[in-house]
């Protein structure tokens, strides 16, 4: 059998299970998230015999000590994954919501209805509970899913994904195990065959680097939604609190600098920049930061003996993810959103001020999917926004921005009725 013919009937499998998905009740695909969270539980050194296989074989391909450490399932992630599982089920179920309706003059009442998208594609990489993490969401909206995950966790992600859809058919025997698929090849060219099948597969989510996203986004004939990287900026107002600003700027680059929701560049309006600029400053280098500045930063810190190289013109579009920040002084307002739309990534940005005219157009004009006012940019997460599991965060404009949860894994129907209406 080709790899094309595999791929389609893959996919074909996962369209049918579709079909029975969208008819499930909320308390019939509860009662499977809770039997799914049970049998991870139940199956944990299965599951963990199966990793020990992908961790093996990541030794021997070279793998970093980073990428073994995210391959790793110990016993407190695999608990995790079940606990995430219960977490989704106790949300609302996102299907069937009514988001609009009205009565048209000639008596037509129409409504607007939350429904599942149909077939997701998920691609990811090393971390194996984003397994069950996407299969749960997916799952609770509706949706069959696609999982291909890296080379590197195919016997873990394999396990998962299987333990999960027998535990479902033991609590509802009419469960399609197909809702749940791993793609069972490694090889890197399942993923455009895949990909190609318009008629069964709707949407596809890739997780992962910029690399594999753009690599995805341009190989996908079905859509696909994207989060490319995350240049994130915290812009210092003149009229802002010195306290607060440093710890904002401080959080936002130190709590976990390797997300893409940590802060990347530091804008500091000029006026404040000699008070707010030299405390914020000792304290990033005392923890580990290293701070690349343009010319009036650097003038300010070496000032006062605080270490600090020359940024780069190539400093301001680097995502880090890493314990490096750049440091840019600005005259003004309108200069930090102009360095932010043409500079940023379109993820996160946060502003630190008291003025409220301020504040309110710098949420305006900047463009990008969430803008904190007085807030550290490390809350653009779907657990920080109560939407529980998140399945990305996505920089599109169009479909779902910002993070992704279960309501933003649907779409919608407009459901009619009249009595025996024609239209004349």
């Amino acid at each position: 059998m080709s790899l094309k013919e595999q791929m389609t009937g893959l996919a074909k499998r996962a369209r049918l299970a579709s079909r029975r998905l969208a008819a499930m009740s909320e308390a019939e695909k509860n009662r499977c998230l809770h039997a799914m969270a049970n049998a991870i539980e139940a199956n944990a050194e299965v599951i963990q015999t199966e990793n020990a296989k992908d961790m093996a074989a990541g030794r021997e391909m070279g793998l970093s000590k980073a990428l073994l450490d995210r391959l790793l399932l110990n016993d407190d992630r695999v608990a995790g994954m079940a606990t995430g599982l219960r977490e989704v089920a106790d949300l609302p179920d996102p299907v069937g919501r009514v988001l609009e309706e009205s009565v048209r003059p000639n008596g037509l009442k129409l409504s607007k209805v939350a429904s599942p998208i149909g077939v997701i594609v998920i691609i990811y990489e090393s971390r194996p509970n984003v397994t069950a993490d996407a299969a749960g969401l997916c799952f609770k909206s509706g949706n069959t899913t696609i999982l291909r995950g890296g080379k590197e966790a195919i016997h873990s992600n394999q396990i998962i994904a299987r333990t999960m859809a027998e535990a479902a058919v033991s609590v509802d025997p009419e469960f399609p195990q197909d809702a749940i698929q791993v793609v069972p090849i490694t090889d890197r060219a399942a993923i455009p065959e895949l990909l190609s099948l318009t008629e069964y597969v709707d949407l596809c989510i890739p997780r992962g680097g910029e690399n594999l996203i753009r690599a995805v986004a341009e190989c996908s004939q079905v859509p696909v939604i994207k989060h490319y990287k995350g240049i994130c900026h915290v812009y210092i107002d003149a009229n802002s609190d010195a306290s607060m600003a440093e710890e904002i700027a401080f959080n936002s680059k130190v709590h976990r600098p390797g997300v893409c929701n940590a802060a990347e560049t530091l804008l500091v309006n000029e006026a404040v920049a000699d008070r707010v600029l030299p405390s914020l400053s000792k304290r990033l280098t005392e923890n580990g930061v290293e701070l690349r500045g343009d010319v009036t930063a650097k003038t300010i810190l070496s000032s006062v003996g605080i270490p600090v190289s020359e940024a780069s013109a190539a400093d301001w579009d680097e995502e880090y993810l890493d314990l490096i920040l750049s440091i840019k002084i600005v005259a003004n307002v309108g200069e930090a959103i102009d360095h932010i739309n043409n500079h940023g990534s379109g993820h996160t940005e946060a502003i630190v001020t008291n003025d409220a005219a301020t504040a309110k157009r710098f949420q305006t004009e900047v463009d990008a999917s969430t803008i904190f006012w007085n807030a550290s940019t490390r809350f653009t997460d779907g657990g920080q926004f109560g939407m529980g599991a998140e399945i990305g965060i996505s920089t599109d404009k169009i479909g779902a921005r910002g993070p992704m949860g279960l309501r933003e894994l649907t779409s919608y129907k407009w459901l009619g009725v009249a009595d025996g209406l024609i239209r004349e």
